[in-house]
């Protein structure tokens, strides 16, 4: 963290802000706020501002939460990236509503999002995994994600297999058919600033026909 981002920290935390969020009326597109947001957070030196916590849960209603990286969002959504056989995505394939929750503590805010999942297109998970460093394609390639795993010499040793598997072609590693990506369809955006003697903000936006319904909720 910057020396920059440090003073703010010390600044805000625990003392709220003196300008909160608008008045719903006053914001019709939560994408539009969720882009000042991450850019705030950006500029003020936060680690991997783009973490952000993924709720699914089984059909019966089992909840499972774990942290993942968003790696392109805009007005259809919020875009990540896994393997299909993963705990995490065999849940989402049996209930796609899931949430998610980004937290910059240093800026006293939280957005929080439900929505429906969707894969992404071959092409465009294919463009992303051509992005990577070459030792995270390989280890998609070595890692049976959320599998028992009996000791860690069996993961390194499937980690070299792969890497002589692909040492040829120019060292191409192609996309595994069970890796890709997955867009967070919002229904519901909620933005929380906390403010002095927890009288914090809260706006959200719910999904209406093509545009969105905002109210203001108590803190």
């Amino acid at each position: 963290m910057s020396l920059l981002a440090k003073i703010r920290c010390v600044w805000t935390m625990g003392r709220g802000v003196a300008r909160g969020l608008p008045d719903a009326a006053a914001r019709r597109d939560p994408m539009e706020l969720f882009d000042e947001w991450f850019a705030a957070a950006r500029e003020a030196g936060i680690f991997l501002p783009e973490s952000m916590c993924l709720s699914t849960a089984t059909p019966d209603g089992q909840p499972s939460s774990r942290m993942v990286l968003l790696k392109g969002h805009g007005r259809e959504g919020f875009d990540f990236y896994t393997n299909y056989e993963s705990r995490k995505a065999v849940e989402i394939e049996a209930n796609a509503r899931v949430a998610l929750c980004f937290h910059w503590a240093v800026l006293e805010r939280q957005v929080r999002v439900e929505g429906v999942a969707e894969r992404l297109p071959s092409d465009v998970s294919k463009r992303y995994f051509d992005s990577r460093p070459r030792g995270s394609r390989i280890g998609a390639w070595a890692s049976k994600q959320s599998r028992t795993l009996p000791e860690r010499a069996e993961l390194e040793q499937r980690v070299k297999q792969y890497e002589q598997q692909f040492s040829g072609g120019g060292g191409a590693v192609p996309l595994p058919e069970y890796w890709g990506g997955y867009r967070v369809r919002p229904t519901t955006i909620e933005f929380w600033q906390g403010r002095a003697d927890r009288l914090h903000d809260r706006l959200v936006f719910e999904r209406d026909g093509e545009g969105w319904a905002t109210r203001r909720l108590y803190p």
